[in-house]
């Protein structure tokens, strides 16, 4: 109950365990009276809703729409709960989502069977129920605190009018001694009673949470479940381009630099011409030509292997990895020890870490030499990134740290980067990797 409650318990409890006075006049006091009078005046509605609901469908239960009726009485209390969940916020600032699900088709007969099945649903029913059974207590407790305080505070009032003040069979105030007596005990039963209404409202607002709010570790569950489909589908996406490019316009320009490399030679030597005339001129276009496709096809193979490099998917990380050191303007040592592949969006991940982590290297570490270490550790993908550069890295000074951090968090992974004033510089991934 800790992480549903910690609002209640750093709002409501913070306030009341402070100063006294303060929280005499705060709205704390005030708001929990609140929530607990209106709490009755909601479930009075709802078991309205219920009654019509129960004796319709009694009457039509030889036809369906009566059983239909019936099925809706559980399901009405969504209805109650949406107005709990907004009434917490009076005591409780906390987001309170739903905890009810879309259903996966159309139509009233499948929304209603599938909320029949959902477990939210019989959560909020027996919160509603329970609740009902507790307005008795919501209602009484309040009304005897502040009736009782305050006709014992007016105890002077009704003494100096010669009226006897009766405290129950055998307590009695006559004097005005006695009776400044009985309102000092009011006035502090009232403060007492304050304590006691906005406990009570912290406690049912703690229940309100526990049975109509979904829960944090759910939402945490879910968010990353739909993160890691998000990066699924992005590196599908990812391998989808580079096939398209590999398979289209790099074959294109690749036949255009054998057809222009046909003309030039079908042009002749330079100063004869195919026709005798202007060949020269001819020959030094299309041998311009040639070399503008030459350089596009090369801009286009790069452009191709940053998105999702063909090695990467054909040998490996490995492969990939000793393929990154090869290209980097900086000498870089590659250690790789994977004795079995890693899934797919876990090994581009690491890839492209590995090479943000070269690319920062070559632009701002000053380093003469790198290495790269890569290891398949139990259910974790081990990276570390080291040179023996200047150091002092920065993930908020634009080096592009944060990003690999963000891509990592993608796949439950961290990041850590130590990187002291004169170096090195080691940077460590792991990842969570379980094929």
């Amino acid at each position: 109950m800790t992480g549903r409650t910690g609002a209640v318990r750093t709002g409501v409890w913070r306030v009341m365990a402070g100063n006294p006075l303060r929280f005499v006049l705060s709205s704390w006091p005030w708001r929990s009276i609140a929530f607990l009078v209106t709490g009755p005046l909601i479930a009075a509605a709802w078991l309205a809703v219920v009654a019509g609901l129960l004796f319709a469908g009694v009457a039509l239960a030889p036809v369906v729409v009566g059983l239909v009726l019936l099925a809706l009485i559980p399901v009405s209390a969504a209805g109650y709960a949406v107005v709990e969940r907004r009434r917490l916020r009076w005591l409780d600032p906390r987001p309170a989502p739903t905890p009810h699900r879309a259903p996966s088709r159309p139509g009233f007969r499948h929304w209603l069977g599938f909320r029949l099945r959902e477990t939210a649903t019989w959560r909020e029913l027996g919160y509603a129920l329970l609740s009902t059974l507790l307005t008795a207590v919501d209602v009484v407790v309040p009304f005897f605190l502040i009736v009782g305080s305050t006709v014992a505070a007016g105890a002077p009032v009704m003494a100096r009018k010669g009226d006897p003040i009766v405290f129950g069979p055998n307590v009695t105030a006559d004097s005005q001694a006695e009776s400044w007596t009985v309102a000092v005990a009011g006035v502090a039963m009232f403060l007492v009673g304050l304590y006691a209404m906005t406990a009570l409202a912290g406690a049912r607002a703690a229940l309100a949470r526990a049975l109509l709010v979904r829960p944090v570790e759910e939402e945490l569950v879910e968010v990353r479940a739909s993160r890691a489909r998000m990066a699924d589908a992005f590196e599908a996406e990812r391998r989808r381009i580079e096939r398209d490019l590999h398979d289209g316009a790099q074959q294109r320009l690749t036949g255009l630099i054998m057809t222009l490399g046909l003309a030039e030679l079908s042009a002749g030597e330079p100063g004869t011409g195919g026709d005798g005339t202007g060949g020269g001129a001819e020959r030094e276009l299309i041998g311009k030509a040639r070399a503008e496709a030459r350089a596009a096809l090369q801009e286009l193979r790069d452009l191709v292997r940053g998105i999702h490099p063909s090695v990467l998917t054909d040998r490996g990380l490995s492969a990939a990895v000793a393929s990154l050191a090869e290209r980097s303007p900086v000498p870089v040592d590659v250690d790789a020890d994977l004795p079995r592949r890693p899934p797919e969006s876990l090994e581009s991940a690491a890839y492209f870490v590995i090479a943000e982590a070269l690319a920062n290297v070559a632009k701002h570490s000053g380093a003469s030499r790198a290495r790269v270490t890569v290891r398949l550790t139990g259910a974790a993908l081990v990276l570390e990134v080291q040179d023996d550069g200047g150091g002092g890295a920065n993930p908020s000074g634009g080096t592009g740290l944060q990003g690999l951090a963000d891509r990592v968090a993608v796949h439950d992974g961290t990041l850590r980067v130590s990187s002291p004033p004169g170096g090195p510089t080691i940077l460590r991934v792991e990842m969570p990797c379980v094929s």
